[in-house]
């Protein structure tokens, strides 16, 4: 062969072999992050508010804070994730307000999304040939104060809520979202109509009931394991403008429970129902004064709380401007029927807002003083009827016996109103209780209130329940190990590993949860 044609076949060879080498080494190597062709940008600096959260027990740094300007941004950053497989230890978890209590918004060394850089994009109340249509389209980044606001403005207002409304949506929707409307509406995650999510994978799509179906049952309640929910469509209704506030006592805790009980599913009843368990308080009723109006002042002023463990039952009923008089009507006839403390009724008339943005209040307190950034080594726990009153005796008359670190929240709902599709985890019975032991680490001479003696309080009672056998499930769960989050979730484990399978094989998601390592199979 002519030897100036095998130099040329030979240098034909070689450019072939340089462009496939070239392709190789771009599949396999990608982009730094910082390359990537986003709307939005990332932050390698100022990383540290996103390696905190409420809890203010773990701070575990990540490695880059990435600002979304657009849904495309978070696909994107996703997928080059996803694309750098399984010898990658990068992982991703979306941060609203970093509201989680055990790390779970943190992604160590990984991307933390910070979802509020959507809240740019407007809250839409839809509106179909003029008619203003019953549900909202929010990004998943926003919150539900602002939601409300908005929703007020067509006179519409989401059905179910939790007690702090500056939370953001995905955030909620990724755990349940519960307050004293779930008796009668259920929690948020089923007041949905439809998500956007961005799996694992980074794929971007649409769900509801009828449209891929089995992500969007994945999503809600899933822990963000799935998919970060960039957008929801949420169920609305007829706002009211007034609220009456009530609270009331009781020494008894069966005819507490019993009358909570009544009252969530009878015909005629309050829009709101809650309830409180006061240990050891001193003065509780003047304090109540500066919000509430005694309907007795007279008794009230001569009732003595001390040393006594107490439950109170907060009430909330509804109506507009011109319905004051009937709702008087109706609040006295429901409270007829109720056995507490007579001359503990207190009752406040405040706007719809006020109420719903009441916790708001005393967080501005709190601040004020400096404590709120303390930590919330929180417990909240969802205990089957049954199994009430033996939890009850032993928790409040012996393990909480001498003081409480912040509100006992106890109240019932019905599970009618979950929908078993969805990745949340409740008790089997027909009804079951919401106790929430929201204390906070506030710094102490006495060590007393300390993390320390909290934590192991919280350990007792989870010892009790597992001991006892309550049937008790953690509701904002936390574990430590694999085998734990396997029995948490029973016979549902394997349905959920088979969804993380699907929308996330690779682990990506929400490492916070320690439920996967991105570092090892699903199993």
């Amino acid at each position: 062969m002519n030897p100036q044609v095998q130099l040329a076949k030979y240098s034909s060879y070689h450019k072939i072999w340089l462009i496939i080498l070239f392709i190789s080494i771009t599949l396999v190597t990608p982009l730094p992050l910082e390359n990537l062709p986003l709307e939005g940008q990332f932050s390698f600096e100022e990383i540290n508010h996103a390696a905190r959260d409420f809890g203010n027990r773990y701070q575990l740094p990540p490695l880059a804070v990435l600002h979304p300007k657009s849904v495309s941004d978070i696909a994107k950053t996703i997928k080059h994730v996803w694309k750098m497989g399984q010898g990658s230890d990068l992982t991703v978890a979306a941060r609203g307000c970093g509201h989680s209590l055990q790390g779970q918004s943190q992604a160590h060394q990984g991307v933390v999304i910070n979802m509020r850089s959507l809240r740019l994009h407007p809250i839409q109340v839809v509106v179909q040939n003029g008619v203003v249509q019953p549900y909202v389209d929010v990004y998943g980044g926003e919150l539900w104060i602002n939601i409300l606001h908005e929703c007020l403005k067509y006179g519409l207002t989401p059905k179910s809520w939790t007690d702090y409304l500056h939370l953001s949506v995905g955030g909620t929707l990724s755990n349940a979202g519960v307050s004293g409307q779930a008796f009668r509406h259920g929690p948020q995650i089923s007041n949905v109509h439809q998500l956007e999510v961005v799996t694992g994978k980074g794929e971007v799509v649409n769900c509801s009931k009828k449209q891929n179906a089995e992500l969007f049952h994945s999503v809600l309640g899933g822990l963000g394991q799935f998919g970060i929910i960039t957008r929801a469509r949420i169920s609305l209704e007829p706002a009211p403008q007034m609220v009456k506030w009530i609270r009331v006592l009781y020494s008894d805790f069966d005819t507490f429970v019993r009358e909570q009980e009544q009252l969530t599913v009878a015909k005629a009843t309050f829009d709101y129902i809650e309830g409180f368990v006061i240990i050891n308080r001193t003065g509780l009723l003047n304090n109540w004064r500066t919000s509430f109006d005694p309907q007795d002042p007279v008794q009230a002023s001569q009732f003595s709380s001390d040393g006594k463990t107490l439950f109170c039952l907060e009430l909330a009923k509804y109506f507009k401007h011109d319905e004051a008089d009937l709702a008087d009507q109706e609040i006295k006839l429901m409270l007829s029927q109720l056995s507490y403390i007579s001359s503990t009724l207190f009752i406040a008339q405040v706007s719809y807002v006020d109420f719903l943005d009441r916790v708001h209040v005393s967080e501005i307190k709190l601040r004020s003083k400096g404590l709120w950034e303390v930590p919330h080594p929180w417990l909240n726990l969802l205990i089957p009827k049954s199994s009430i009153h033996r939890f009850a005796e032993q928790v409040f008359g012996n393990i909480l016996k001498d003081t409480s670190n912040g509100p006992i929240l106890i109240y019932p709902v019905n599970k009618s109103k979950w929908d078993n599709r969805t990745s949340v985890v409740i008790p089997e019975e027909d009804v079951f209780y919401l106790v929430g032991f929201l204390s906070s680490a506030v710094p102490s001479s006495t060590g007393s209130d300390g993390l320390d003696h909290i934590l192991s309080q919280n350990k007792r009672i989870l010892d009790f329940c597992e001991s006892g056998r309550l049937g008790v499930k953690q509701y904002l769960p936390h574990y430590s190990t694999q085998q734990e989050w396997k029995a948490h979730f029973g016979p549902r484990w394997e349905v959920f590993k088979q969804r993380k399978s699907t929308y996330d094989p690779l682990a990506i998601l929400a490492p916070g949860q320690r439920i996967f390592q991105k570092s090892l199979p699903i199993s």
